[in-house]
């Protein structure tokens, strides 16, 4: 029986709303050790749902950031010849030069292996990087082990980790990458869970700020024109703003008066385009 089955299963985190298909996918990925991949559009919860994980089932978690630049030896180690070589020259480390080893530092996969306890790895767009890191890293992944070449040492996890992948969906991973994940799609919350997710950041909000505020927030991610839509953390810092403007009256929306727009959209022609739509809002 694998490790997982013997725990808990996981139902959400104190600030992250699950739904009943998110919560299957992933509990099946933990009992299968199999990577679980997430596309949607950014500000779906992807991310924040590998920290909820973490929190949950009470697990370390280790983020690897993919850029477009990055090779997988980056991921699993690096051997830091320049500390070696400023140690041979100097003579003044505790270190033993002659010790190849002691100048190895392990990357953030590296790190999830080496771990004592089992770990949430988080790998976060994985679009960014080129098909050879992708296959590589899933063989690197489904073996549990790779080796250090410059030391001829092989370093085997120590505990397979709960492993979330997450794509923006801006570039097509591999045939092979996606035969080797569970895959689940991340809609953008409808306005029942987006009821759900602010009342467990808000819980003593009025239902009518409530109300109020997220008819606004639909209708502005509506806007033709707009590149980058709010999305669900904007929403909150939104509604904090507002909570925060001793001066703001719930009436004002309903009027159309949309203060802080600067909160939601974060990009300047976007602002410029909300800005030209709302001075026609009326709730």
């Amino acid at each position: 029986m694998h490790a997982e089955n013997s725990q808990t299963k996981f139902t959400g985190a104190s600030k992250y709303v699950l739904d009943e298909e998110l919560a299957k996918i992933v509990n099946i990925s933990m009992a299968l050790e199999m990577p679980l991949l997430l596309k949607g559009e950014p500000g779906t919860g992807k991310t924040m749902l590998a920290y909820a994980i973490a929190e949950a089932m009470n697990m370390p978690r280790i983020i690897l950031n993919v850029k477009s630049s990055m090779k997988l030896i980056d991921a699993l180690y690096q051997y830091d010849t320049l500390t070696r070589l400023n140690d041979s020259r100097f003579g003044d480390s505790k270190r033993d030069v002659s010790n190849i080893e002691d100048y190895i530092r392990m990357g953030k996969i590296g790190q999830a292996f080496v771990a004592e306890a089992k770990v949430v790895l988080l790998i976060d767009e994985i679009d960014k990087a080129d098909t050879d890191f992708q296959d590589d890293m899933l063989d690197v992944l489904d073996q549990m082990s790779f080796d250090i070449i410059e030391i001829d040492k092989t370093i085997r996890a120590k505990n397979r980790p709960v492993i979330i992948i997450t794509s923006n969906a801006k570039k097509d991973l591999s045939d092979p990458f996606l035969g080797r994940c569970n895959f689940h799609h991340i809609a953008f919350p409808d306005q029942d869970m987006m009821r759900s997710i602010v009342g467990v950041h808000f819980p003593e909000l009025s239902r009518d700020l409530l109300e109020n505020t997220i008819k606004v927030f639909y209708r502005l991610r509506e806007i033709r024109g707009i590149e980058k839509k709010p999305a669900t953390r904007e929403l909150i810092n939104w509604i904090r703003a507002l909570r925060a403007d001793p001066d703001f009256k719930v009436k004002d929306l309903v009027k159309g008066d949309i203060p802080y727009l600067g909160v939601l959209f974060k990009k300047s022609p976007d602002y410029a385009v909300a800005q030209g739509a709302v001075s026609r809002f009326r709730l």
